[in-house]
């Protein structure tokens, strides 16, 4: 390795900055990518590590001046507080910072039990000015460096690709920032307020490029809504695709902007589109309005059908846990997916998710919410909520168990999908009566299932 002598801040040496990203929906989390590359460019040395996919390195930890911890969602939170406690143990001394949306939702408590910052929004930027801000306070000194490039986990460590035995390595970008939409139950609106950002495309492109070097040959674009800034998306989709002909992808969008936009399916087909991604939650009209979903039940069944009539899978996601959400809509959901043949479109686990309610939430200021007896738990970060009907939380504990035992035994989607039915048609006491079984096809998925 080449040696060089170079006056810095102790804070430029190798590795001390650390980046570490706890949990990202399995693919190659862009809370250590983009931090990386601005840090690189503002003239650090940064190391990172991804603990999802790789063993904490202590000599890292221990040579880090300052350590970043991406905390974009509730359980890399979890695990970033047991994160926060070892590091302390092995290099008391860093100054640790906590940055993404749950950071920001839960800075006060963060901030409480030792870390020293708390950042969200535009992370990238944030980041490199608080690391500078650092080195001013230093002062300068010659130091004997060896040349040094931090290197990610390889794409093959994360979730991959599928769809009836063909395999693609998966890659992952974002073409904006924030979201437009203020549905309640997101943590996006407390910290973007309505506002969205567009990422240049020549970035979004390189970081594109610099995957498929490496080996990806399909892409995720993890925009909270892809179709925010729908020209700036086909912009990047129609260079892509010049690019990297065989190249195929995947999107997230709203219900409401499937059909707003539903002339360029055909075109997102043609692209390379796979699938898309779509937060349905709930066909119960209450549920709806309170977490201000602005669609209906018509319109999730009408953008169905402009997504598969492209040739395109639409993979919804659901939160069939909520205070207001009885027996007969959950056997409703169940009803419908059945009915539109979508079991393999469809993660089991979602059928078990519940309504988590995080500090700052939207939900607060919703009338239908402040009737709940809610009891804020700092150390779980939400409000813990019980149903009115306590066979809901019963249901919630006994789907819960029975999606995770089925995934650890490797069972058929469809198998648990009819067993989590059986459960609760028992509970109502009502039939089971499927009249699809053997109509549901296999559909492409990411083999990572917790999409939220």
């Amino acid at each position: 390795m080449q040696m060089e002598m170079l006056t810095s801040s102790v804070m430029h040496a190798p590795g001390a900055v650390l980046l570490i990203s706890c949990y990202e929906l399995g693919h190659r989390p862009i809370g250590l990518t983009r931090p990386l590359r601005a840090l690189e460019e503002a003239g650090f040395t940064p190391d990172v590590l991804d603990i999802a996919v790789e063993p904490l390195d202590l000599e890292k930890v221990a040579r880090a001046r300052f350590i970043g911890i991406s905390v974009p969602m509730h359980t890399a939170l979890r695990l970033g507080i047991h994160l926060l406690h070892r590091i302390r143990e092995v290099n008391p001394d860093v100054s640790i910072c906590m940055y993404g949306l749950y950071a920001k939702l839960n800075a006060d408590y963060l901030l409480s039990h030792g870390v020293d910052f708390c950042i969200s929004g535009e992370a990238s930027t944030q980041l490199v000015a608080l690391v500078q801000s650092l080195v001013d306070g230093e002062g300068t000194e010659a130091q004997e460096a060896d040349v040094h490039i931090a290197e990610l986990p390889s794409l093959e460590m994360y979730a991959q690709f599928e769809d009836n035995g063909e395999i693609r390595t998966v890659g992952y970008t974002e073409t904006t920032h924030g979201c437009k939409h203020l549905c309640t139950h997101c943590p996006i609106p407390p910290v973007y307020e309505g506002r969205f950002f567009a990422v240049q495309r020549d970035i979004v492109l390189a970081e594109i490029h610099e995957q498929v070097v490496e080996g990806a040959t399909h892409i995720t674009f993890g925009d909270p809504d892809f179709l925010n800034g729908p020209t700036h998306g086909l912009r990047i989709l129609g260079a892509m695709h010049e690019a990297f002909p065989s190249l195929t992808f995947d999107f997230t969008t709203k219900i409401e902007h499937i059909l707003k936009n539903r002339e360029h399916f055909q075109e997102f087909a043609q692209l390379g589109c796979r699938f898309v991604i779509s937060a349905v939650e709930s066909l119960s009209e209450q549920v709806l309005t309170i977490l201000e979903k602005q669609h209906t039940r018509a319109d999730v069944a009408e953008a169905l059908d402009i997504v598969h009539d492209a040739g395109i899978a639409l993979r919804p996601t659901w939160v069939p846990f909520t205070p207001w959400t009885t027996l007969e809509d959950y056997l409703d959901i169940l009803q419908f997916v059945d009915t539109h043949r979508l079991v393999y479109h469809v993660d089991p686990v979602q059928y078990a998710v519940r309504l988590l309610i995080p500090p700052g939430s939207y939900l607060l200021n919703r009338p239908e919410v402040k009737t709940l007896s809610l009891e804020r738990d700092e150390a779980s970060f939400s409000y813990v909520w019980a149903h009115p009907d306590p066979r809901m939380d019963e249901l919630h504990k006994t789907v819960n168990t029975l999606v995770e035992n089925d995934g650890r035994a490797g069972i058929d989607a469809l198998e648990t999908f009819y067993r989590v039915w059986s459960l609760a048609a028992d509970m109502h006491g009502s039939r089971h009566a499927p009249s699809c079984r053997n109509q549901h096809q296999p559909a492409p998925r990411i083999t990572e299932a917790w999409f939220c």
